[in-house]
């Protein structure tokens, strides 16, 4: 289309969850519950981690570097979605939009990269344990981390170089409680194919490559620990059935919303909600509640400060 022709977006308009007066009111309180839990409970675990210099050690590290993306992940877009519940029009600024776009990428896919970083850390503890303190030394924690962050922004910037500059030219209504690159670029006023090829070899096959190379990671670790036969290995093989649960949670709707950019399914939107909202919440009780040193050091931590 002639870019004289048309008159540019300025805005987006998000369908939300619901068009119910009712239901809308109890996602507000409902998420309100969600989101507080998870910025309350990732921060805790966060202070808990520097505070106690019996968790300085790169498991943990990498974990508090968990939590605070969860926090980022988490507040990227679900503040907006709690104070839309109250609106009667839900609308975002273009600017707005694509910045929900970008941030979403660098948290989602900065997480996607430290949880591979975490089995790894996983794989070398439990396979290789006489090695572990030589390979993940704090040179080699500090380079997984931000190597995770670069990687996040890296595919960030590849996936809104394109979508930014799109003619949006009439249609403005988003199927979501935010901005989704898969529904937003079908807003466009000219054939979206090749950008869904892209998106499809960008964000897709990184989902997929990252939940195998994590399950052959884990499948790798339960063999070994399978082999020895002591009270800790129960411990290890009960703790990395819940990490790969929580891994699943979170790669199940990227990849389905992500690999297969072509279809226009309406669960796509409650999928979202999992790698947004649930996810977030359940990597602290997963990765570090069901951990007695860290529910000791919290224990101590809130001493400390009922003492002081």
């Amino acid at each position: 289309m002639d870019q004289q022709n048309y008159s540019r977006v300025t805005e987006f308009v998000l369908l939300g969850l619901s068009s119910s007066r009712e239901l809308q009111f109890f996602y507000f309180a409902f998420f309100t519950v969600f989101y507080l839990s998870i910025v309350l409970g990732n921060l805790f675990i966060l202070l808990t981690i520097i505070s106690e210099p019996m968790l300085h050690t790169p498991m943990y590290f990498l974990l508090s570097n968990l939590s605070f993306l969860d926090v980022c992940l988490s507040t990227f877009a679900t503040p907006k979605m709690i104070f839309d519940f109250l609106m009667e029009h839900k609308t975002i600024s273009f600017e707005g939009c694509m910045a929900q776009i970008f941030f979403l990428h660098v948290f989602a896919g900065g997480e996607m990269m430290l949880l591979v970083a975490m089995a790894y850390d996983r794989y070398v503890a439990i396979c290789r344990p006489l090695h572990y303190a030589t390979i993940m030394n704090v040179h080699k924690c500090i380079v997984l981390v931000v190597g995770s962050w670069i990687i996040g922004v890296l595919h960030s910037i590849s996936q809104l170089v394109f979508t930014v500059n799109l003619p949006f030219c009439g249609p403005n209504k988003v199927d979501s409680f935010f901005c989704d690159l898969p529904l937003v670029i079908k807003l466009a006023c000219t054939d979206t194919y090749i950008l869904q090829v892209l998106m499809l070899s960008d964000s897709g096959l990184m989902a997929m490559m990252s939940f195998f190379l994590l399950l052959i990671s884990y499948t790798v670790i339960l063999v070994t620990v399978r082999r020895r036969s002591s009270a800790g290995m129960a411990k290890a093989r009960a703790t990395l059935t819940a990490h790969i649960t929580v891994v699943t949670l979170f790669f199940g709707p990227c990849i389905f919303i992500y690999a297969w950019p072509f279809s226009d399914l309406p669960v796509d939107k409650l999928l979202s909600i999992f790698y947004t909202v649930f996810t977030p919440l359940l990597n602290p009780l997963i990765y570090t509640l069901r951990n007695k040193e860290v529910i000791s050091a919290m224990r101590k931590l809130r001493n400390r400060q009922i003492s002081s």
